[in-house]
């Protein structure tokens, strides 16, 4: 794994983790409690988890990105790279 996508997903969690609204998606989406969030943090299955989330609502995506001053492109790359997943024009 990655250890900068794995930074980046940590980072994203903390982005996501300050609005309670938000973190309650999460956690309703991914079927995770916080406790299990907590548990599984070194698992590359959630922090695939975590970048997905953003890159599955454009607004998230959008405001995480320039709240870590990237592009939301890097957040879906680095999701892609978590998952598994492979450019097929690279």
């Amino acid at each position: 794994m990655d250890e900068g996508d794995a930074a980046l997903a940590l980072n994203a969690l903390g982005w996501i983790l300050a609005d309670e609204a938000r973190a309650e998606r999460l956690l309703g989406t991914t079927g995770l409690t916080p406790d299990g969030l907590r548990d599984a943090l070194g698992e590359r299955a959630t922090l695939a988890a975590i970048l997905s989330f953003l890159t599955a609502h454009e607004p998230d995506l959008v405001a995480c990105a320039a709240a870590l001053d990237m592009q939301p492109q890097s957040i879906a790359a680095a999701a892609n790279r978590l998952e598994g997943k492979r450019r097929m024009d690279a």
